[in-house]
């Protein structure tokens, strides 16, 4: 389905590349958490905040701070609830660089905080950050030391403060359309939510179908977003059945896509569409593999997808 199977990490700051914590690695840029000049359990010191619990703090340290990779300290402990391993967290972020405090980005003036966090060891693969964050409250300001040695010869030491938290949904959830017209193909859902296709005599035409089955209450998802979602493809077999060629739901876990890394339909067919929705898509070759064959779907096939929007991220910054 997805033309890029990138990994698309969370981002603290997106407006930066050269000071955005992925907490996946240790700086924006690095191939690796892991350098000449870290330390996996290295309690920093000398940093301190001040201020209102789940507001911007007040970071303070003495300048010029030798700062070193997975350093870390917990300025304020929470007064919310305990964070819940596998739920989204929303966080906001302060960079100051370590040579003279100066403030480089925040995002807590413009309110814009990221909640593309998953608290479980894939989502945080640094194994520091995760232990550390798992741990917390919500209005927690955890601040970690970050080296950009490879890139910009810049140590910051990055403050998040973690201001929410949801529990992801595991299958579309909202009102059931029923006013689905009768031609289209019929879909039917097993006990867990996976779909089951009928093609039900439909004919498929040249132009793109989408068709919401579930309508969600969720945020509105843009073309550039970047989106969990539960999905099972098909195509039509010689005989004119059903001919499964993906599903996540067969993996157990929703999958992650930006829609600018996926076939045109799924872009064109899911921007506009909200979370929580489940989205029938019939899409034509020309906005598909066209004349291309891509493992199970031949040549210039029309495909079928039943896909469940779980979670938007936004528009996040993508690495290779």
């Amino acid at each position: 389905m997805s033309n890029n199977h990138s990994r698309a990490f969370p981002r603290i700051l997106a407006a930066a590349c050269t000071i955005a914590l992925s907490l996946g690695m240790a700086a924006c840029g690095s191939n690796s958490d892991k350098s000449t000049n870290s330390s996996e359990d290295t309690q920093m010191a000398g940093v301190k905040a001040t201020g209102a619990l789940g507001k911007k703090p007040k970071i303070t340290f003495h300048t010029p701070m030798s700062v070193v990779n997975n350093s870390y300290v917990v300025l304020q402990k929470g007064n919310g609830a305990a964070i819940q391993k596998d739920n989204h967290v929303c966080i906001q972020g302060i960079a100051l660089n370590a040579k003279d405090g100066s403030e480089m980005m925040s995002t807590w003036e413009k309110n814009t905080p990221d909640c593309s966090m998953v608290m479980n060891e894939e989502g945080i693969t640094n194994k520091t950050y995760y232990n550390v964050l798992k741990d917390q409250k919500i209005n927690s300001t955890v601040a970690f030391g970050i080296n950009d040695h490879n890139k910009t010869s810049t140590s910051y030491i990055m403050a998040i403060t973690l201001v929410s938290q949801s529990k992801p949904i595991t299958r579309a959830k909202g009102d059931k359309v029923t006013d689905v017209p009768a031609n289209l193909p019929k879909v039917t859902l097993g006990e867990k939510g996976a779909p089951s296709i009928d093609f039900n005599g439909y004919k498929p035409g040249n132009d793109l179908v989408v068709q919401p089955l579930i309508k969600g209450k969720g945020q509105k998802v843009d073309e550039k977003d970047t989106i969990d979602a539960h999905y099972t493809g098909w195509v039509m077999d010689k005989d004119g059945k059903p001919s499964k060629f993906d599903s996540s739901w067969d993996r157990g876990k929703p999958a992650q896509f930006s829609l600018q890394q996926v076939v045109k339909g799924w872009t064109q067919g899911l921007a506009g569409q909200t979370v929580g929705s489940q989205v029938l898509l019939v899409i034509p070759p020309s906005l598909g593999y066209g004349s291309e064959s891509k493992d199970k779907i031949p040549a210039n096939s029309t495909l079928y997808f039943v896909v469940d929007i779980l979670y938007d991220y936004g528009e996040m910054q993508t690495q290779q």
